[in-house]
């Protein structure tokens, strides 16, 4: 399961950074919609880490 959960962690952050990095490429504000996108990205990539924390001290306690 860890695997799968950091492979998923790993695709969120790479989608993150790529919206992150074509904002940056372009003048002026960024469009709202990608905003909230990186917001939303954001959010499941913590939720993820939280699983992948939670998943860890499981195994540690086993």
């Amino acid at each position: 399961m860890s695997d799968k959960l950091n492979a998923l962690l790993e695709r969120r952050k790479a989608h993150q950074r790529t919206l992150i990095i074509a904002m940056a490429e372009h003048d002026g504000l960024p469009a709202g919609s990608a905003l909230r996108q990186v917001a939303e990205l954001e959010n499941v990539i913590a939720a993820v880490e939280a699983v992948v924390g939670e998943e860890a001290e499981r195994a540690r306690r086993q």
